[in-house]
């Protein structure tokens, strides 16, 4: 039998998977993968974008666009009263992500509560990915943080919505 604080991460992770699914129903932007990792409701997923990001190839030091990202996002068993934000969210590729809340594998969401839901986390993955949100004052990845400084009309560097915009039905 579940003990209490089991029953309600259980009954918070059946809501996180049925809202994160609809929301991938409605992008072109990401996918959510779910782990099975023998929990049920699953504690894990990888987050799969498909947007413009920034990569730094380190024999050049260039810095240039990607298309692809993946995330691993994990749900630990007292996510729902303590905040564990580098253990919460791992990048798993490209190495080379490059962005002042990235330094790979780690990534830095901001201020995570405990409980943040995990449409919340994707919205704010997507945000960090595409240069709409960033971090100049506090940065997980000086190198990125200096950079970003000095080119902000570079960003964002994908500001298409993470959901698709309806299409108006033309009259007929």
């Amino acid at each position: 039998m579940l003990g209490m604080r089991d029953a309600q991460l259980h009954d918070w992770l059946e809501r996180q998977i049925e809202e994160a699914r609809a929301l991938t129903a409605q992008s072109d932007r990401f996918d959510l993968v779910a782990m099975e990792d023998g929990d049920s409701p699953p504690t894990r997923f990888v987050l799969d974008f498909c947007c413009t990001s920034l990569v730094r190839h380190s024999a050049t030091a260039s810095i240039s666009e990607c298309s692809r990202a993946g995330f691993g996002v994990w749900f630990h068993p007292e996510y729902l009263r303590v905040a564990k934000p580098m253990e919460t969210m791992t990048a798993l590729g490209p190495a080379q992500l490059f962005h002042p809340n990235i330094r790979f594998p780690f990534v830095c969401l901001g201020r995570l509560q405990a409980g943040t839901p995990l449409v919340d986390i994707i919205y704010q993955t997507y945000e960090i990915l595409t240069f709409q949100k960033y971090a100049t004052h506090d940065a997980l990845n000086p190198a990125a943080c200096s950079w970003a400084r000095r080119n902000p009309e570079r960003f964002p560097v994908d500001d298409r919505p993470l959901k698709r915009v309806p299409v108006a039905e033309e009259s007929s």
